[in-house]
């Protein structure tokens, strides 16, 4: 469902990010950070260090899945329409109450303190700057609260790493409401950490240093399993933490315990088969996320985008459905809508522009993929995103 948007008059294009970058180039000024994705993969790996940088960037096995989720996209092609008058465009969109501008919105990373200081705190300004809204990772670098203060009424959706500990769940689940958090975005796939090359031969797992534990060794329930307080035990804290991060035990049945400590909107990330998808909508569940984790869970796995229509055939008219994996450019996005989600999460790229440039550097990344999803709607004949879906697209012959 689109939202007007009468309250803009007038609407400013997301695409005049492009015109601002060419008139600072009449005064010298050429942008401070790259406009595509390996320009900006490039600089991040010169900024970070290799621990940090291998853990953004790496995935599972020998890393097959992210190149299928890049290679499912090339499998589409756009092919524009003309003459349909797109000079008045609205990409807006409201899901499942909330308002996206575009259909793109933060994925939740995780330990972002490792590539910037102001990690989580940084990406919330810049996220509420444009009203993109931002999905905060239970592994966060900054305490929930403190990321929802800063994210002020911007729209924020927390996700949930389901743990072992039922109580420190609960727990979770009543801080995340009372700090605003409107959504609740639980993922299945990362009940165990996969087998990922890049962070083994570096012997680097950033939890067992402490990093991304904040919301655990603040949280009561979490606490009060230690001997004393976290500072005081490091050892029993990164311990404790690690026998319940993952739960390999939860099924099915267990998503009614979510629906009993959670009033919002749920939705389940990692789901690829139209089967649960199915099952999720037989739950009560209120979306999906189509997602692999960017590969970074199973080598050789689907590409999510190809699990997409699938899933639409299976749950689209019953439940939201998001997409996430892979998103790289404005055109993915039409791509991925045009497949049937409602709307993208992005995370690698914007991730790296944190680490490039903190708030700056998330904001840059963040109208650059807008801009160029307006222009390419512009560009294909689609005034909104109701314009979009498969009649957009033609199947590559390879």
């Amino acid at each position: 469902m689109l939202r007007p948007v009468a309250d803009l008059a007038p609407r400013v294009a997301l695409s005049n990010f492009q015109n601002e970058i060419y008139l600072g180039g009449l005064a010298g000024e050429a942008p401070k950070f790259p406009c595509d994705f390996a320009a900006l993969e490039a600089k991040a790996r010169e900024v970070l260090s290799p621990e940090a940088f291998g853990y953004v960037a790496g995935s599972a096995g020998l890393e097959r899945t992210e190149h299928a989720n890049r290679a499912a996209f090339d499998r589409w092609a756009i092919v524009p329409r003309f003459l349909r008058d797109v000079d008045d465009r609205d990409m807006s969109t409201t899901i499942l109450g909330t308002t996206f501008p575009a259909p793109l919105a933060l994925a939740p990373v995780g330990v972002q303190g490792i590539v910037h200081p102001e990690a989580e705190l940084a990406v919330a300004r810049a996220a509420a700057s444009l009203g993109v809204p931002m999905v905060l990772s239970t592994v966060s670098s900054y305490r929930l609260e403190e990321v929802a203060e800063t994210l002020g009424d911007s729209p924020h959706w927390f996700q949930l790493y389901w743990p072992r500990d039922s109580e420190v769940a609960a727990s979770f689940l009543r801080r995340a409401a009372a700090a605003g958090f409107s959504a609740l975005v639980v993922t299945l796939d990362t009940f165990v950490l996969a087998w990922r090359p890049r962070d083994l031969a570096a012997a680097y797992l950033p939890f067992l240093q402490r990093l991304g534990t904040v919301n655990y060794e603040t949280d009561p329930a979490f606490v009060a399993g230690l001997p004393g307080p976290p500072d005081e035990h490091p050892d029993a804290a990164v311990l404790h933490w690690a026998g319940m991060f993952g739960d390999p035990t939860k099924a099915w049945p267990d998503l009614g315990w979510l629906r009993d400590h959670w009033d919002g909107p749920i939705l389940l990330k990692g789901v690829l088969h139209p089967d649960d998808a199915a099952k999720a909508a037989e739950a009560g569940m209120n979306g999906l996320v189509v997602s692999n984790h960017g590969g970074r869970q199973i080598d050789g796995e689907i590409a999510a985008l190809d699990a997409l229509p699938g899933i639409i055939d299976a749950v689209g008219d019953r439940m939201a459905v998001l997409f996430d994996s892979g998103i790289r450019a404005g055109s993915d996005i039409v791509k991925a809508v045009s497949l049937g989600a409602q709307a993208v999460l992005v995370g690698r790229p914007y991730v790296y522009g944190l680490g490039i440039g903190g708030e700056d550097g998330v904001r840059h990344v963040l109208r650059s993929l807008m801009a160029e999803f307006d222009l390419t709607m512009a560009l294909a004949g689609c005034r909104s995103t109701s314009d979009l879906g498969a009649h957009v697209l033609a199947r590559q012959q390879r």
